[in-house]
C-alpha cells in the first residue's frame, strides 16, 4: 500500500516574479492614468458666453477674473460663474409726491456687472447681489426723487428728468459696488383720476390758448401786409396822376385817331366833332 503524500500548493500566478510585476505596473499605470485625468478634469474652468468666473481658495476669494472660454487653474480653486449681460429688473411703486399724491411709477431698470469688478461684488455682496442690493436701492431712488417731484413734473415732459435722477441716486450707491447702471426707465405714470383730469384739462386749455395767439398773430400779419399793398398801389397812383396832363391825354387820342384811320375796317372819320376837339370815328353801320 502506497501511503497518501498531498502535493504542496502551487504559488499563484500573480505572485509569480515575472507575471506579478508586470501587472503591477499595468495597474499603476492605470491608476496614473485615472488620476490624470481626475486631475486634468479638475484644472479645467469652463465660463460660458456673456459671464465671467471668479476663483476662490479654500474659501477665500482671488482676485483673479476668468473670461468667457476654457481655462487652466489650479485644482484647489473653485469657479463661480457670474453674468455680465445686460439684466432687467422691473418695479411697480406706489410712492407719494411733493404734494402728497399717491403716484403709481411702473419703472424699468437696467444694469450690468462690471467684469473687472466682479470679484468685489461677489466678496463684499454675494452671488445674488440683486435681491440684496440692486432692488433696495431702486424702491429707495424712486421714492426719494418722486418725493421731491409734482405729479403734474412726472405726468408731463419732465418724467425724463426724473428718470435720470433716479439714474444718478443709483450710480452713486451701485458703481461703488461693481454694478454698472445704464439707464431707468418710466413705462407708465399712473395718476389719481381727478389729478389726471385737472392736468389733461389744464394742458388742453394751454394749447388752446396758444393756437389762438397762433391766429391772432397770423391775422396781425395778414392786415399789415394788406395796409403795406395798399399804400404802394395808393403811391403808384399819386404818381401816375401826377405824370398825366391834358396835352398829354390830347396827344395820345390823336395817335389813337390815326392808327384806327390807318386799318382797314370800314369807318366814318369827323374832324373836330369831338367834346375835346378830336376827331370822331364812326362805322358803317353808324354812316348808313
Amino acid at each position: 500500500m502506497v501511503p497518501y503524500s498531498r502535493d504542496p500548493d502551487p504559488i499563484p500566478e500573480f505572485f509569480q516574479p515575472g507575471i506579478g510585476r508586470a501587472r503591477t505596473k499595468v495597474i499603476t499605470a492605470v491608476v496614473a492614468l485615472v488620476l490624470g485625468g481626475i486631475l486634468l478634469t479638475a484644472s479645467l474652468a469652463y465660463v460660458p458666453a456673456g459671464h465671467v468666473g471668479v476663483l476662490t481658495l479654500f474659501g477665500r476669494v482671488t482676485e483673479e477674473v476668468l473670461p468667457e472660454g476654457t481655462h487652466f487653474v489650479n485644482p484647489l480653486k473653485q469657479n463661480y460663474r457670474m453674468s455680465v449681460r445686460t439684466q432687467e429688473l422691473q418695479e411697480i411703486a406706489s410712492v407719494p409726491s411733493s404734494e402728497g399724491m399717491i403716484v403709481t411709477l411702473d419703472t424699468s431698470f437696467l444694469f450690468r456687472l462690471d467684469p473687472q469688478r466682479a470679484y468685489e461684488a461677489f466678496r463684499t455682496i454675494g452671488p445674488n447681489y440683486v435681491d440684496v442690493v440692486v432692488q433696495p436701492n431702486l424702491r429707495s431712488a424712486i421714492r426719494g426723487v418722486t418725493a421731491a417731484n409734482s405729479a403734474n413734473a412726472l405726468y408731463t415732459g419732465e418724467r425724463e428728468v426724473v428718470a435720470q435722477r433716479i439714474g444718478d441716486e443709483l450710480r452713486r450707491e451701485l458703481e461703488p459696488r461693481g454694478i454698472t447702471v445704464e439707464s431707468v426707465l418710466l413705462r407708465e405714470v399712473q395718476l389719481p383720476s381727478m389729478l389726471k383730469e385737472a392736468i389733461e384739462s389744464k394742458q388742453q386749455a394751454e394749447q388752446e390758448a396758444l393756437r389762438m395767439n397762433f391766429i391772432l398773430d397770423r391775422e396781425e400779419q395778414e392786415a399789415e401786409r394788406k395796409r403795406i399793398e395798399a399804400a404802394g398801389i395808393a403811391d403808384f397812383q399819386r404818381i401816375v396822376a401826377q405824370g398825366i396832363s391834358q396835352q398829354l391825354l390830347t396827344w395820345k387820342g390823336i395817335e389813337a385817331t390815326e392808327r384806327l384811320a390807318a386799318s382797314d375796317n370800314s369807318k366814318v372819320v369827323v374832324i373836330g366833332s369831338g367834346g375835346s376837339g378830336l376827331p370822331l370815328i364812326l362805322g358803317a353801320d353808324t354812316q348808313q
